[in-house]
C-alpha cells in the first residue's frame, strides 16, 4: 500500500502543478479548436517520425513485422502497453500519413518540462484526464474507514479531474470522428494502463477502442508491442502488426456488438504476443534510466 500511496501523492501534485494544468489546458484546446474546423498547428508526420525515429533507434534495435498490415486511411490502431515508451516507438516506426493522434493519460504526457516542450512543438496529442488506479485505490481505502487515507483522498476528489463528465466525453467523442474523417487516424492501448508482464494482456480491455471503430466505421489495427517491460541501451524491441479488424458501422453500437469486437480485438492482441517470452541474458547498460525517463 506504501507504493500505491505515493503514486496517488505523486498524482496530486502533478494535478496541482500549474505548468502541467496549462499545458494539459493547452493540449484541449487545440482538440476543440480542430473539431470545429480549424486546422492544428503541428509537425508533420514526416517530421515526427524523423525526430522519434533518430531517438529511439540511437538507444534501441527495432524490428517491425508486418507493416503492410496497417491500414492506408482512417483507423483505430489498439497496442498493448508495457512502458511509457511505447507511443513513441510506434509513432517512430509507422509511415507520416495517415496522421496518428496519440490517446492518452495527461498528466503522464505533459508531467516533464522537456515533455510539455517537445508535444506542444509536436502536437496532435489527444490528452485523457483520468483519475489513476493508485488514486481510485486511495478513495476506496477511505471509504472503507481508513482514517490514515482520509485527507488525500479528500485531496484526490477537490483537485484531480475525473474526466468522466457527458461534454468532456462528447468533446473527445466529435474531435476523433474529425480526426477519421479527415482520413487519419488514433493510437491507444487496449488495456488502458501499463501491463505487467511481456506476452501478457493485462485484462479485461476497455471498451473505447472498439466503441469508435464501430461508430466510424474504420478497421481497428491490432499491434503487439514486444521487448519494451525492461529497457537497456541496445536492446532489441518488436512491432508486430496483425490484420485489421473490421466491424459493421453503428452509430448506437450495442452491447453485443462491442462485446463482439472486444473478444476479437483480445484474441488479435494474444496472437501477436510471444507464449513464452524470455528476458535476454547479459549486462544491461542504463537499465534504471531508461526504463525512468519517460515516467
Amino acid at each position: 500500500m506504501f507504493e500505491t500511496i505515493q503514486r496517488a501523492r505523486e498524482g496530486l501534485a502533478m494535478s496541482r502543478d500549474r505548468a502541467v494544468r496549462d499545458a494539459i489546458q493547452e493540449a484541449l484546446q487545440r482538440m476543440t479548436a480542430l473539431s470545429e474546423g480549424v486546422s492544428e498547428s503541428r509537425a508533420s508526420g514526416a517530421t515526427r517520425r524523423f525526430v522519434l525515429r533518430a531517438f529511439i533507434q540511437t538507444l534501441f534495435k527495432v524490428n517491425v513485422e508486418n507493416l503492410e498490415h496497417l491500414p492506408h486511411g482512417a483507423a483505430v490502431l489498439a497496442s498493448n502497453h508495457l512502458n511509457h515508451i511505447d507511443p513513441f516507438l510506434l509513432l517512430s516506426q509507422i509511415p507520416p500519413s495517415p496522421y496518428y493522434y496519440i490517446f492518452g493519460d495527461a498528466r503522464t504526457l505533459y508531467n516533464k518540462w522537456w515533455k510539455r516542450k517537445i508535444l506542444n512543438f509536436a502536437g496532435g496529442v489527444i490528452p485523457v484526464e483520468r483519475r489513476w488506479k493508485e488514486e481510485m485505490a486511495v478513495l476506496e481505502g477511505a471509504k472503507a474507514g481508513r482514517e490514515d487515507l482520509h485527507d488525500l483522498a479528500q485531496a484526490i476528489e477537490q483537485d484531480v479531474p475525473t474526466g468522466n463528465s457527458i461534454q468532456v466525453l462528447r468533446q473527445i467523442n466529435t474531435t476523433i470522428q474529425t480526426i477519421f474523417a479527415q482520413n487519419n487516424g488514433i493510437l491507444l492501448f487496449a488495456e488502458g494502463r501499463l501491463g505487467k508482464n511481456e506476452g501478457k494482456l493485462d485484462l479485461p480491455l476497455r471498451q473505447g477502442a472498439v466503441i469508435y471503430a464501430l461508430k466510424a466505421g474504420v478497421p481497428i489495427a491490432p499491434v503487439g508491442l514486444i521487448g519494451t517491460k525492461n529497457l537497456y541501451l541496445g536492446k532489441e524491441l518488436t512491432i508486430r502488426f496483425g490484420e485489421p479488424l473490421c466491424f459493421p458501422q453503428s452509430n448506437r453500437p450495442t452491447r453485443e456488438e462491442v462485446s463482439t469486437a472486444l473478444e476479437a480485438l483480445e484474441h488479435a492482441l494474444i496472437a501477436l504476443l510471444p507464449q513464452n517470452y524470455e528476458e535476454p541474458e547479459g549486462v544491461k547498460l542504463f537499465r534504471h534510466f531508461l526504463n525512468q525517463m519517460l515516467c
